[in-house]
């Protein structure tokens, strides 16, 4: 039996709202700010964490870009904290998602994958299980910021049963 495979389409902020934020300048109002040299676009992300021992961590990772169609063997999520995902480098990345079943483990029946563009960030919201970022065409380096306290909550992982193998959708 060969693998399924899921189709990675364009992201955009309907079709990412279950998972978490698009953040992006201009997607909202946005105010005057610098004496008028830039516009300022505030709340661009819902941050939050449900451990107060947990301190933010703003990491940079370095990531090397993948082939097309990617194999992917697990999914993790971050229970009690969001995670920000902001491009620094970057030409494309693929956000790969999916629920939690009723055990808490991933649907990956229901998986998701979206492309990112140059301009896109994102944020999940805590629990979404999600594949570690992947760069696409080019080396990329990303922002990171989630709140972690080195306990085994700031990152679960879930290795797959059947390997999965993601792709673009021909518009993507």
């Amino acid at each position: 039996m060969s693998p399924s495979v899921v189709r990675a389409r364009p992201l955009t902020v309907e079709g990412f709202a279950p998972w978490g934020d698009v953040v992006s300048a201009g997607l909202r109002a946005g105010s005057a700010a610098n004496q008028g040299t830039a516009v300022r676009f505030d709340r661009c992300a819902r941050l939050t964490s449900t451990r107060p021992g947990a301190a933010p961590n703003l990491a940079v990772f370095r990531s090397a870009p993948q082939p097309l169609p990617l194999t992917i063997k697990l999914l993790e999520r971050h229970p009690c904290s969001t995670q920000a995902f902001l491009p620094m480098r970057c030409a494309r990345f693929l956000v790969i998602v999916a629920p939690a079943r009723p055990d808490g483990a991933p649907d990956t029946g229901l998986l998701e994958a979206f492309v990112c563009g140059p301009g896109q960030g994102i944020n999940y919201h805590p629990g979404v299980w999600h594949h570690p970022i992947v760069a696409l065409d080019a080396p990329a380096d990303f922002a990171m910021l989630a709140w972690e306290d080195g306990g085994a909550d700031d990152c679960l992982e879930h290795p797959l049963d059947e390997p999965l193998i993601v792709d673009v959708h021909p518009e993507g």
